[in-house]
């Protein structure tokens, strides 16, 4: 009877004090590993053979041992305003997505991190699919691999395209977080992507402890997907609130605020028509990132805002705020003394705008289920309604209007 064959290791997945250990293993010196990765990462080459300053020993444990794999393209879409979208099988029957957005000063490629999200936001497309797994750390990595040299090779350029990474596609990081590290340091390391820690941002829905432990481990830019000012909104639009509410989530933002590699934190609030759009819901989010009853002007520099105009998607029952309406809202938090941007929706044409991404997922949560009950008007109005007041002048919000699908 013969022994099964042992699975071979993905290399892609090591970062690289993993690889030397690996190469170790393999009686290999530390600068071997350091060759290796290099021809991996920096010249995107997978063929061992074609890694000519090897020796023929280690290429030949290499093709017995380890592979260089891939994920397979299911699609690709270009929308008109460059964005592309690149669709990614991780097996069984899941797929994900990452989003490659040029700029002028900038290219930005958004990663996914889970097949689906258990996290459930209201306004996500990806947490309407459910959740099915984990990515690996290979899986991670092999999203930029791919896009970092199919770009160089579609655009004829050897210096570098990618120049920042946004764990913003699907999934929440902060879930996946022993696959996620490793991923971040390959990102980082200069013998790989280079990427400076301010140019590589992990997003999250709030898990406080999670993001301690990312502020020990690889610090990087880190971004808090926040939507409401209150307790009572948040729980409706994003589930994760009722485990850790605004009071615990602020308390972890300033804390990793004294590792990050800038001198503030992004928060991102998705702007949603007469649900969290209003002038009374803007003073109240001065109040709880300032820390202070009315909004202490000088306590708002440790933050910045970034609005998100919602990206409709089918089902969502919601709608996005006017641009008069985000104007507004914005023109209070700059008042309050809070830097304040407004994103320009990128690649909406092929879904690919922020919220939009779904790829194909095996749901193992019921998430549809999940969604149906999150979809009723009652809960939400009535946490439209207790919007906190932060002074005799406010005026009341817009109705909230509720799209549903007979």
């Amino acid at each position: 009877m013969s022994s099964p064959v042992a699975q071979k290791v993905s290399l892609l997945g090591l970062d690289h004090e993993a690889l030397v250990q690996w190469c170790a293993q393999l009686g290999e010196k530390r600068f071997r590993a350091t060759q290796l990765y290099r021809w991996i990462h920096q010249r995107g080459v997978a063929d061992f053979d074609a890694m000519s300053d090897l020796a023929k020993s280690l290429r030949a444990k290499l093709h017995e041992q380890a592979q260089v794999q891939a994920l397979p393209v299911l699609a690709e879409q270009v929308s008109r305003d460059g964005t592309i979208k690149w669709l990614f099988d991780v097996g069984q029957g899941n797929a994900v997505e990452a989003v490659f957005i040029p700029e002028r000063d900038r290219a930005t490629l958004c990663v996914s991190s889970q097949a689906g999200c258990a996290i459930g936001c209201r306004f996500c497309s990806t947490g309407h699919q459910g959740f099915s797994r984990n990515l690996s750390s290979a899986e991670i990595i092999a999203q930029l691999w791919y896009a970092e040299h199919t770009l160089r090779r579609r655009f004829a350029r050897d210096e570098r395209i990618i120049t920042n990474v946004v764990m913003m596609g699907m999934g929440e990081p902060l879930q996946n977080y022993g696959q996620l590290v490793p991923a971040l340091r390959t990102m980082l390391d200069d013998n790989a992507y280079g990427l400076s820690r301010r140019r590589v941002t992990v997003s999250t829905s709030g898990i406080a402890p999670m993001m301690d432990r990312l502020s020990q481990s690889v610090p990087v830019a880190l971004a808090v997907s926040l939507h409401a000012p209150s307790d009572a909104l948040r729980d409706q639009l994003v589930p994760l609130n009722r485990k850790y509410p605004l009071a615990e989530l602020m308390a972890a933002c300033r804390r990793y605020l004294q590792y990050a590699p800038r001198d503030f934190i992004t928060f991102e609030y998705c702007m949603l028509d007469g649900v969290n759009d209003s002038d009374a819901h803007a003073r109240a989010l001065v109040e709880l990132l300032s820390g202070a009853p009315g909004g202490a002007r000088q306590d708002t520099g440790w933050c910045k805002l970034n609005l998100i105009p919602f990206n409709p998607f089918p089902d969502s029952g919601l709608k996005c705020s006017k641009p008069q309406r985000v104007q507004a809202f914005a023109q209070v938090l700059l008042e309050a003394g809070i830097v304040t941007t407004v994103r320009k929706t990128r690649g909406d044409d092929i879904d690919a705008a922020c919220g939009q991404l779904a790829g194909e997922v095996q749901d193992r949560t019921h998430a549809l289920v999940r969604m149906q009950r999150q979809r009723q008007p009652a809960a939400l109005q009535a946490a439209v309604q207790a919007a906190p007041e932060t002074g005799p002048a406010m005026a009341p919000g817009p109705a909230y209007r509720l799209e549903t699908n007979a």
